[in-house]
């Protein structure tokens, strides 16, 4: 798998952020986008005593029990150290455990637990409104093809093969 760093730009001049414009730049809109929708459950989230980085690791091992705390990471797109603080306490809290791996001495999984569960059960249907309201009015042939232009996008700049 190549690096973003590893592919050859485009020749010639790149156009600047203000002739592209915030409008039409698009890291710039799924930022926006992705914390509208964070925003849109902070409420609940906090009920539960959790927070984006908590919360995207029980969604992930809700979906993917017993991953490496390096692939949990990855796949949660949390930093690597505040991964480690937010499972410290969801594991003081009882909604993980972590266990060493039996295949790698120097590697640890992590494993929801039922209370783990639960609290991701309780928070999901405010994500699911969310998710449904982003996507209100899109026909489902220009979701899938939205999907599949983000799959492309992400094989263009992705680092690991999962």
């Amino acid at each position: 798998m190549r690096d973003i760093d590893d592919i050859d730009p485009p020749r010639g001049p790149l156009p600047r952020l203000g002739e592209i414009g915030l409008a039409n730049y698009e890291p710039y809109l799924m930022n926006r986008i992705m914390g509208r929708y964070n925003a849109s459950i902070r409420a609940e989230m906090a009920a539960l005593g959790l927070t984006i980085p908590k919360m995207r690791a029980l969604a992930v091992l809700s979906v993917m029990d017993g991953l490496s705390t390096g692939r949990l990471a990855v796949h949660s797109i949390v930093e690597q150290s505040t991964l480690s603080r937010s499972l410290d306490a969801l594991q003081a809290d009882g909604l993980v455990r972590r266990e060493a791996d039996a295949d790698d001495s120097r590697a640890t999984r992590v494993f929801i637990t039922d209370a783990g569960r639960a609290a991701f059960e309780t928070l999901w249907p405010h994500m699911a409104e969310t998710y449904a309201r982003m996507f209100r009015g899109l026909p489902d042939a220009e979701r899938r093809a939205f999907v599949a232009t983000l799959h492309k996008i992400h094989g263009n700049i992705r680092k690991h093969d999962f």
